[in-house]
This record gives C-alpha cells, sequence and structure tokens, in this order.
C-alpha cells in the first residue's frame, strides 16, 4: 500500500482555512478545496487543547485511519484538511468514519 499525499506546508493550510469550503461537527472539522496536484493531499491537525502528546497522537491515529478506509470513495483531485477536536479523542475511528463521510458527502467530495 501506498502513504497517501500530505499536507505539510503552512501556506497550503492556510489557504484551505481562509478560501476552502468547511463543515463543523462536535468532534471533528473538515476542510476541503480543489487541487491540481493530482491526487488527493492530507493534513490533520491537533491542538494542544486536545490534551497531552499521547492523547494528540491517538487522535491524529484515529482521523488517519478513517480517512484511509474512505479514501477509494473519493473522487477527484481535492486538498483535505482535518482538525480534531476535544471529543475526537474519546471516539473510535468508526464513528469518526461516519462523521467524515458525512461531511465529504455534503462538501460534494464523495457521492451519496
Amino acid at each position: 500500500m501506498t502513504k497517501p499525499a500530505v499536507l505539510n506546508e503552512n501556506k497550503d493550510f492556510r489557504r484551505l482555512y481562509g478560501r476552502g469550503k468547511s463543515r463543523v461537527h462536535p468532534a471533528l472539522v473538515t476542510y476541503v478545496m480543489k487541487n491540481r496536484a493530482g491526487c488527493c493531499r492530507v493534513g490533520i491537525t491537533t491542538s494542544k487543547k486536545i490534551g497531552n502528546a499521547v492523547e494528540r497522537n491517538r487522535a491524529r491515529r484515529v482521523i488517519r485511519e478513517a480517512y484511509r478506509q474512505l479514501l477509494p470513495t473519493i473522487h477527484g483531485q481535492y486538498d483535505l484538511v482535518f482538525v480534531a477536536r476535544t471529543r475526537t479523542v474519546h471516539l473510535k475511528s468508526s464513528q469518526i468514519q461516519t462523521v467524515m463521510a458525512a461531511h465529504l458527502t455534503e462538501l460534494g467530495v464523495t457521492a451519496p
């Protein structure tokens, strides 16, 4: 399995925060914007409000796994940023996956 393309530059995150479309849930915030990179790129952010390093890393792992499960359903070239919230730490990847699927469907990234 190949690794997904990642967003890791501040300018990319700023561009999505400013001009991308977004959806909010108590467990996850999703930002989406079309790109010309030829593939889907993903970025995951967790702030110190989430908790200590162990909890932030778990939140990133849960979001990454939910995204990995949904990747085959994404059609097109998009930049995606997922922002963990305080409830993310207490949820399983399957629960995050349902929230993420609803967000991506609302934003037109996946088919309903």
